[in-house]
């Protein structure tokens, strides 16, 4: 007897709605509109600038698209090592940065992010580190990412990726006025 009700109880679970609240619902929906779609964008903030954001063409692609996930490769240049995942947790939204090396497997540092920890809104989400990705910093000995909170911000005509910490600002805003043609699958992906 036993055996069924936990049989029936996994079951029920499995099939149990997704739980959230409107303003995630709502940020991950804004995204999700854009499935299949990609946009060129360009770095308007980094106060630590270098070459290897600002002179190469920055293209983000809403490539995979499920009820639970976002799968949003951000490709430099010819580099496709980088894809955002957004997740739906049950507990809010989750962002994952999945970095992978050409022949698809994992870099060393990858899968770091955060998790939303307020309701924020349906245009404004931020995701400060989560305790994976501080120990993922400490052991590869960038300490100062620790501090690490990643936004996103999401309106008609434009998409926005920032990161901040103290002392650290970087942004990319992405034309979703002008959709491109979608570049390959990021590295690791079909």
């Amino acid at each position: 007897m036993a055996m069924s009700v936990i049989m029936a109880f996994a079951v029920n679970a499995a099939e149990a709605p997704l739980v959230s609240i409107p303003t995630h619902d709502d940020f991950f929906d804004n995204i999700a509109k854009h499935c299949g779609k990609a946009y060129q964008g360009k770095v308007t903030v980094d106060n630590a600038p270098s070459s290897s954001f600002s002179e190469k063409k920055l293209v983000m692609h809403v490539r995979k698209c499920s009820e639970k996930q976002l799968q949003v490769p951000f490709h430099v240049g010819d580099d496709a090592s980088r894809t955002w995942l957004l997740t739906k947790t049950g507990s809010g939204l989750s962002l994952k940065h999945d970095h992978r090396h050409k022949d698809g497997s994992s870099d060393k540092s990858t899968m770091y992010g955060g998790h939303t920890i307020d309701a924020g809104w349906s245009h404004v989400q931020s995701f400060p580190a989560d305790q994976y990705s501080k120990e993922l910093f400490v052991k590869h000995a960038i300490p100062q990412s620790v501090g690490n909170t990643w936004q996103m911000f999401i309106y008609k005509d434009k998409f926005t990726y920032r990161l901040i910490r103290q002392g650290r600002e970087f942004r990319v805003d992405f034309d979703l006025t002008q959709p491109i043609n979608p570049p390959e699958a990021p590295w690791g992906y079909r």
